[in-house]
This record gives structure tokens, C-alpha cells and sequence, in this order.
């Protein structure tokens, strides 16, 4: 099957914009959201943790950067899947994206509500999301003018941080020892946890129709945006560390606020408050983008209901699909928990990256050009099933559910 033709989305996004884009999603996601459930696994071997994320998230946006300019069309591995392993793969990797993102976009909503409003975090959550899908729903230039400012006041706010923690009395270089509590399984666990963090620059792939000359665009966002959010995870999470130490880090609601607390710098903290809330803000608003154009992506082959792969006639964006995708954001933020969100995601993503390595894998024939993808498959199997027991079986579970619908429809197409 192939995806219908129809109105194109509107090639405007450079590579700045893809790159601010992309650390809108890595930036607010991870050291917001993951750091503590990371310690919580590792202890202080959360940074090897975070080095084995790096790690695998570097073969997989070097599998997705290739696949991109291969495949210049939004839905990202979606379309990689469907094009390179069959209907199939793409579909699976389309369902995860979007069920696992979603839920993502739930986390983002709530971390929101919890820094702004904690009595009111779920309203709070809802009233971001749908501000968020208006804005989306306006452009994808607007979304890309508003990510940038948030950016760059969410970077200042974790250099005031690093500065703050580091330069204060209360840091210790003992903290900072590599001994995991949990062992190998405590860190791959924690790097399951933080790749969570790491998955933004799928939002860049999912916009290759959006994105001007995406055959060089592509391959140059992905990499800079990865390279950027990896020097500000390492920074932030040596400063938290050395002031939290491993204990007090793991039991932290918002560890980068205990620790300019723990540093004698209290004036900092609401300033930090207020640079969660934005972090988590401009997450969840690359978040719908991203899962909105997956969504169009399927339903242009009737993955999912056709009437979601309408394009805007005015601002040229999938409005029915960003609408829908926000309505069920919406319910999620109003129901779920953050952590249990966390990672169920997190699985969802890990089979989603599976899925682009397997895809690159065939790209090329060769022993060097199939060594990263390799490596790429096999880490997201490892840390895919290295997550809290729970996890894996909700995220198998509704991978299931989507495989039996995928054969449910085509017998019913076959039996026409």
C-alpha cells in the first residue's frame, strides 16, 4: 500500500529549526522527567547509564538521519518500515510511536501541572494541552518560533543550575562514584529510563515533508541535536548528583530544585519551577507535533481512520489529526501517572528505534555500513526488556493489540 496523493505540507523548516525542535522534546523531557527514576534504578550509576542511552540513541539517529534522506516524507520510521522491511513493520512501528508518544505527551502534561499547580495538576495538564494543539494547529513555523524561545530559556535556566550546584560547598566528587546499587540490570534499566530523554529527535525525522532540502536538513539536525542535549544531560546530572548524592536523588520529586536548594541558592528554585514548567511545555508541544504527523502518515494508508489524513487548506497542517491527537491527550492527562506513563513510552520507543535500525539495516550492503544498525537493534532489545516488569507487559500487550488489528483488517480487505 502506498499513502494516497493529496495536498503536501509546506516545506519551511531549516536546520535550526529542526534542531530547536528536536531539543524541545530531549531537553524537557529527560532532565525533568528522568533523572530521579534513573537513580532510582542505578543509584550513582546513572551515568553509565546515560552513557549506554548515548550510546544506542547515537545508531539510531545515525540509522534515522540515512533513512530520512532516503525517505523524505512525514511519518518517520513509519514510512522507513513500510518502504524498506513491508506493510507490516511500518505499521508496527507506527503504532508504537503513536501509542508510546502519546503517553508521552500525558507525562509532559502532568510534569506541567505539578510545577505550576500541584493541587491542580491535571487541569493544569489539560489547559496545556489544548493551548498546545491550537498552537500546532496555527502552523508548524509557529510552533517552530514558539520551541525556540523555550529552548532558550530552559538552557539558560539548567546553566544557572550546573553553575549554581557545582561552585557551592555541598557538591562532593564522592557522590559521583560509578558502584550501581542494582548492577548491570540496575543500569540498563536507568539507561531504558533516560533513553526515554534521548528520543527527541524523532520529531525532526517526522517533519521530512516539512523540511526544506531534507536530504542534507535531515542527516544535519539529528546529530547536532543529540550532540547538544548529551553535553547538557552529562553537566546537569554530574551537578545534581554531586549536591543530591545517588539516595536523596532517587526519592526527589524535582531533583534539579532540591539541588540549587541543597546549594545555599534559594532564590534559584522558583526560577527552576519555572524552567520545568517551560521544559515540559515545549516537550509536549513537539510531542503532538510529532505524533500528529505520524498519525497523518497512517491514516494516508488507511492504517487509521482517512478522514485524519486532511490537510489544512489554509495553514497546511494535519488539523484533523493534531485535533484528535490532542482530544486523547487530553483524557490521558486528566487519568494517568507520570511514572507509569514514563515507561510504557519508553518501551514504545525502544520498539519503534528497533524497527528503524532493522529498516537501515537494508539500506546498504556491507560489514561497515550494517555495524551501527546492529548495534542500534540489539541495544533497544536489550534496554527494551531491561525496563520495570510492568512496562514490558503493558507495552507487549498493546503492541499485540495493534498486531491483531493489523490482521484483522487485512483479512477483512482479502475477504472483499
Amino acid at each position: 500500500m502506498t499513502a494516497s496523493s493529496g495536498p503536501g505540507l509546506r516545506r519551511t523548516l531549516g536546520v535550526g529549526d529542526a534542531v530547536v525542535i528536536g531539543l524541545g522534546s530531549m531537553v524537557g523531557a529527560g532532565i525533568f522527567a528522568a533523572l530521579a527514576p534513573a537513580a532510582q534504578a542505578a543509584g550513582s550509576g546513572l551515568l553509565l547509564g546515560l552513557a549506554v542511552a548515548a550510546v544506542v540513541a547515537y545508531c539510531n539517529a545515525t540509522s534515522s538521519a540515512r533513512l530520512a534522506a532516503r525517505h523524505p516524507a512525514s511519518g518517520g520510521t513509519y514510512v522507513y518500515g513500510r518502504e524498506q522491511l513491508g506493510a507490516f513493520w511500518g505499521y508496527l512501528a507506527g503504532w508504537s510511536f503513536v501509542v508510546g508518544k502519546t503517553a508521552s505527551c500525558a507525562a509532559m502534561a502532568l510534569t506541567v501541572g505539578a510545577y505550576v499547580w500541584p493541587d491542580r495538576a491535571h487541569a493544569v495538564a489539560v489547559a496545556a494541552v489544548v493551548a498546545l494543539t491550537a498552537v500546532n494547529y496555527g502552523g508548524v513555523q509557529r510552533s517552530a518560533r514558539l520551541t525556540r524561545v523555550i529552548v532558550a530559556v530552559v538552557l539558560a535556566v539548567l546553566a544557572g543550575v550546573v553553575v549554581a550546584s557545582l561552585s557551592s560547598g555541598q557538591a562532593e566528587a564522592g557522590h559521583l562514584s560509578l558502584g550501581a546499587p542494582g548492577g548491570v540490570g540496575g543500569i540498563l534499566q536507568a539507561a531504558g529510563l533516560l533513553f526515554f530523554a534521548f528520543a527527541g529527535y524523532a520529531r525532526i525525522a517526522t517533519l521530512g515533508e516539512e523540511v526544506r532540502d531534507p536530504a542534507r536538513t535531515i542527516p544535519r539536525a539529528i546529530p547536532l541535536a543529540l550532540g547538544i542535549a548529551l553535553v547538557v544531560y552529562a553537566a546537569v546530572a554530574v551537578a545534581v548528583l554531586s549536591v543530591l548524592g545517588p539516595d536523596r536523588l532517587a526519592q526527589a520529586t524535582a531533583p534539579l530544585a532540591d539541588a540549587v536548594g541543597a546549594a545555599g541558592v534559594p532564590w534559584l528554585v522558583p526560577v527552576v519551577r519555572t524552567g520545568a514548567a517551560l521544559a515540559a511545555l515545549g516537550s509536549l508541544l513537539a510531542l503532538i507535533l510529532g505524533v500528529s504527523r505520524t498519525t497523518l502518515a497512517m491514516a494516508r494508508d488507511r492504517h487509521l481512520p482517512a478522514a485524519l489524513a486532511d490537510v489544512h487548506p489554509r495553514f497546511q497542517v494535519p488539523h484533523r489529526a493534531e485535533l484528535a491527537v490532542g482530544a486523547v491527550v487530553a483524557v490521558l492527562a486528566a487519568t494517568v501517572d507520570v511514572r507509569g506513563a514514563i515507561g510504557f513510552s519508553s518501551f514504545g520507543v525502544l520498539v519503534y528505534y528497533a524497527v528503524a535500525n532493522a529498516s537501515a539495516w537494508t539500506l546498504r550492503p556491507g560489514v561497515a555500513a550494517r555495524v551501527v544498525p546492529a548495534v542500534g537493534l540489539v541495544g533497544c532489545a536489550v534496554l527494551a526488556f531491561s525496563l520495570p516488569v510492568g512496562s514490558v507487559v503493558a507495552g507487549g500487550g498493546v503492541l499485540a493489540v495493534g498486531a491483531l488489528v493489523y490482521g484483522a483488517r487485512r483479512g477483512t480487505a482479502a475477504l472483499r
